[in-house]
Formats: structure tokens, C-alpha cells, sequence
């Protein structure tokens, strides 16, 4: 079995991204009050800041900063994803192995998780977070996607209202696939 390493470090910013298991399904975006309800279930229990944030169909990409003395960003998703599994009607495919560990089918097991080094890896990884749906071709502009916390930082100053980025200078190791 694989040995995956994680970089727990209590108080610290982190980039995620998190697939749906049937990359083929829009359930984030079509179930997005639910999504929102067990993001906010879960601050409540465990708190944490959402710096940014982008929801597309099939996957969503964040970056979180934890409360000092606090590294537990495992148990955040655990919720997140169990709470929104839950609000969804059962039927999806489900294979043998998540049968036999009484799973759904909606996630991916694992997401990718990046933790953020210095103040230019912050800003980079916020920049990806909102050019995101642009990137993959669901809007042409930044501004256009409703599911991202683009508009709560255009309202915030942080950018301007036409800022679209600039994809190419956001070339590194950010989840996707290739």
C-alpha cells in the first residue's frame, strides 16, 4: 500500500484539491448549498479560514489557514466530505472495496494538499484558486463564475472586478491532471 506523507504544521496555510471520485458528475455545483451547509457545519465544529476558495462540477480547490496550535486539516475534510455525502440521495456506483468499508461513492479517497511556504506561494495559490474556471474553460472571465470567493475579494478591494489573471505565470504543482 501506498504511504502518503502529509506536512502537518499547526497554524498553516494550505492549498487543497479535492475530486469527486466520477470526475464525469457535476454534483459540487448542481448540490452547492449542500456543499456550502457542510463547509459551515464543519468551521462551527473546527474552526478554520477560508482564504479562497473555487467550486467546479467535479472537483474545488481552497486555501485554508488553521488556528495557531492547530494541524488537523484531515479531520476538516472527513466532515466536509461525509456531511455532503449524506445530503445526496444514494445510488451512486460503489465498488467492492468502498462496499466493504461501508463508503459512498461521491469522493476521491485522498486530495492534494500543498502547504503554503511564504506570502509569494500564498498569493500564487489564490491567483490559481480564481482563474480556475477559466482554465477550464467554463467561463471567459474570472468574474463570471458564481462559485468562487472571487466576488468576496473584488468586495474586499483585493482585486479589481475585470481581473483575469495570468494562467501562464501559474505554471507549478497545483492538483490537476495532466
Amino acid at each position: 500500500m501506498t504511504s502518503y506523507r502529509r506536512n502537518f504544521i499547526a497554524g498553516g496555510s494550505f492549498f487543497f484539491t479535492v475530486n469527486l471520485a466520477d470526475r464525469r458528475l457535476q454534483l459540487l455545483t448542481e448540490n452547492i448549498d449542500a456543499l456550502r451547509t457542510a463547509f459551515r457545519e464543519t468551521q462551527r465544529r473546527h474552526p478554520f479560514a477560508i482564504d479562497a476558495i473555487v467550486v467546479l462540477p467535479d472537483h474545488l480547490h481552497t486555501v485554508w489557514t488553521l488556528p495557531e496550535g492547530d494541524e488537523d486539516f484531515s479531520t476538516r475534510w472527513r466532515l466536509i466530505k461525509t456531511s455532503f455525502s449524506r445530503k445526496l440521495p444514494l445510488g451512486e456506483p460503489i465498488s467492492s472495496s468502498r462496499i466493504a468499508k461501508d463508503e459512498r461513492g461521491i469522493w476521491q479517497r485522498r486530495y492534494w494538499e500543498h502547504t503554503i511556504r511564504d506570502e509569494i506561494d500564498f498569493s500564487r495559490h489564490i491567483d490559481y484558486v480564481h482563474i480556475n474556471p477559466v482554465k477550464h474553460g467554463h467561463v471567459k472571465r474570472v468574474s463570471d463564475w458564481p462559485y468562487s470567493s472571487f466576488h468576496r475579494m473584488v468586495k474586499n478591494g483585493v482585486y479589481p472586478e475585470d481581473w483575469a489573471g495570468d494562467a501562464s505565470g501559474l505554471d507549478g504543482e497545483f492538483g490537476e491532471r495532466r
